[in-house]
């Protein structure tokens, strides 16, 4: 049985990879070692940007529907919260779901595109050829080997398929544990409560079946040695110690360590496989980001892989997923550690630097923006594609407001949109055709500062604006953008499968009238 993509574990970020390969019409299967789905939610919240990334596919709606909104989010425990309300999206707010509801969303949405998930399998290996690579799986009844054109190890911070591609994972390890506990508190404090103070910190979040987690440190936590694991009256005692109170906490479900250690994967590629998602970067769970992170590595990777596949767009394609993604890991893995020392600051001069920092989020609006960009993925910008290139190529694109919709529910899985912002089916760009590219012409209600005179853009599946222009001589605003499809779009000749065949010509479809 084989696929043209092969995906290796099937958390939230491999079943979103699937889900979109399929809105390709990839034949993709998922390969998970769970033979059932973990009770146990590491991620609680879902950011903005994955709403977005959601709602440009149509599929927001459980997920808004399921969660509980919150206003903002935190950056290193800080006493003021980062206000999200003032974000550039539709969706200003974190989602509080259970990676568990999360994760079966995406697995239903994955299964009826038609993708195959094999639970109880692992990947023990690969061997890759010139063509293809072989993933070399274990099963209940014995081993089996498949073939794909590509294989995406998606497989978390122990990948196997990091290892047998020969991926260096260089980083540091854990110099704090912190502790959470999923538990029952007949006498639960108010929403929203933490502490922060000279004993350590803690966050008190209600989750589903009647239980809070509890997450937090203390100063006997900074410590690189492994103290054992996590028992209820270890918990009871942190609690009591920073609250004076233990809030009726009784019957945990889950009780656990989790460390700092930092590592960011050398590549994101090595031929034929591919990292995302915790294989690719591991760091410590400050702001409920990593799930976020992972799947916007899906969302970039997914639809070059399906061009790729599908022949409209060159192999070089591929390369500029490490390209865009790894900077967004080194951003993640830095910013992460920065956040371990304000959560660690128990010293005096440590809880004074937190009140510094704290007023100036409250007092200066642009540094609630930056630290809110940051943790929602909003900000994330891929270098232009052109030296003279200005905003807002490269940046993720606004939901805009057009006469007849919206941007996203423009966006698809399977080919740029070209956004004809003239409003005139007449002009020269309504007729530039081509594989995995779609035209629609169309009067902005309101444009952002960053669109402020633009005529054109080319939006990418994953959202991010590919090109922009203001050019208003129509003959040269068409000359400009076959340019740039000419580096963007590549026919090539239907071929055997997972085999390359010879390219035709460069975008040699595109007519203008």
């Amino acid at each position: 049985m084989n696929h043209q993509v092969v995906v290796a574990g099937g958390g939230p970020v491999g079943l979103w990879l699937a889900a979109e390969l399929r809105r390709c019409g990839i034949t993709v299967a998922v390969i998970e070692t769970r033979t059932e789905r973990d009770t146990r939610s590491r991620a609680l919240t879902v950011h903005p940007r994955t709403i977005e990334t959601f709602a440009s596919r149509g599929v927001q709606d459980p997920f808004v529907s399921e969660g509980i909104p919150l206003p903002g989010g935190h950056f290193g425990a800080l006493d003021s919260r980062l206000d999200f309300r003032r974000l550039p999206s539709p969706f200003p707010y974190t989602l509080l779901l259970p990676q568990q509801r999360t994760e079966a969303l995406l697995e239903q949405q994955a299964l009826e595109l038609g993708a195959t998930v094999l639970r109880g399998h692992e990947v023990t290996g690969l061997s890759e050829g010139p063509d293809s690579v072989r993933v070399h799986i274990q099963a209940a009844d014995g081993p089996f080997t498949m073939e794909a054109a590509y294989l995406v190890g998606c497989d978390g911070v122990r990948s196997t398929v990091r290892g047998a591609a020969g991926i260096d994972f260089p980083g540091t390890p854990s110099t704090v544990l912190g502790w959470l506990g999923d538990v029952v508190l007949d006498e639960p404090p108010a929403p929203g409560h933490g502490y922060f103070g000279p004993n350590g910190s803690l966050m008190a979040v209600p989750v589903p079946g009647g239980l809070h987690r509890l997450v937090g440190i203390t100063p006997r936590d900074i410590t690189s040695t492994w103290p054992g694991d996590l028992t209820l009256a270890e918990l009871r005692e942190n609690v009591i110690t920073m609250t004076g109170t233990d809030f009726g906490m009784r019957d945990p479900v889950w009780l656990s360590r989790f460390g700092n250690a930092t590592r960011l994967a050398a590549q994101y590629r090595n031929g034929r496989v591919f990292l995302a998602g915790d294989a690719a970067h591991q760091h410590f769970p400050a702001g409920g980001v990593g799930m976020n992170v992972g799947i916007q590595d899906a969302a970039n990777l997914a639809w070059k892989l399906a061009a790729t596949l599908n022949g409209w767009a060159p192999d070089t394609l591929l390369d500029t997923y490490h390209a865009e993604r790894h900077p967004v890991g080194v951003s993640l893995t830095e910013t992460s550690r920065a956040q371990v020392a304000l959560m660690t600051a128990f010293t005096p001069e440590g809880l004074a630097l937190r009140g510094l920092l704290g007023e100036l989020i409250t007092e200066l609006p642009e540094l609630n923006d930056r630290l809110a960009g940051q943790v929602s993925s909003l900000s994330v910008a891929y270098p232009p594609t052109a030296p003279d290139d200005r905003r807002p190529t490269g940046t993720r694109a606004d939901d805009l407001a057009l006469d007849d919709t919206s941007l996203f529910a423009l966006l698809r899985a399977d080919g740029y949109l070209l956004l004809d912002l003239t409003g005139s089916p007449d002009r020269p760009l309504h007729h530039l055709t081509g594989p995995g590219l779609r035209v629609h012409t169309s009067t902005p209600r309101l444009l952002p500062a960053d669109w402020s005179g633009m005529r054109a853009a080319l939006v990418r599946p994953d959202g991010h604006v590919a090109w922009a222009s203001a050019e208003s001589h129509d003959a040269t605003l068409v000359n400009d953008l076959t340019a740039v499809l000419a580096t963007t779009h590549q026919q090539r000749a239907t071929g055997p499968t997972f085999t390359r065949s010879p390219r035709l010509s460069a975008y040699g479809k595109i007519t203008a009238c």
